[in-house]
């Protein structure tokens, strides 16, 4: 083989190289932007700042997990209590027992996260186990 064909052989495989890489990157960008529609669209089903269960959340929630990780938990947009573009961020999540979970995040990352159960009436009896 001639200098010329080994330096063309070499430059279609590296450009299906570059092509494979290429289409790597494609599906996995088209993997998150799928992921990212369907989280969005079943929050979007969901009253802003309602979780079914708040103590399940708090014990659920680990630190360093992403916003979208958490909302895809809680099938639900946070409450935002933080000025908008703030950082860090504070979002809120309440059930229907009025507890909810208070979480912070800095740059989208979860770093500390609450949770507060209201105090039980004197008038509300209590259930017997």
């Amino acid at each position: 083989m001639s200098g010329h064909a080994l330096t063309r052989r070499s430059f279609l495989v590296g450009s299906a190289g570059v092509a494979a890489v290429a289409g790597g990157l494609l599906m996995w960008g088209l993997l998150h932007f799928t992921r990212l529609m369907s989280v969005m669209q079943k929050a979007a089903k969901r009253p802003i700042g309602y979780v079914g269960s708040a103590v399940m959340l708090n014990a659920r929630l680990a630190e360093g997990v992403n916003l979208m990780h958490v909302v895809a938990m809680t099938q639900a947009l946070g409450e935002l209590r933080s000025a908008e573009g703030a950082d860090p961020e504070i979002y809120r999540w309440t059930d229907g027992t009025r507890s909810h979970v208070t979480c912070e995040f800095r740059k989208g990352k979860l770093v500390t996260w609450t949770l507060e159960r209201p105090e039980a009436d004197a008038d509300t009896p209590t259930p017997a186990g």
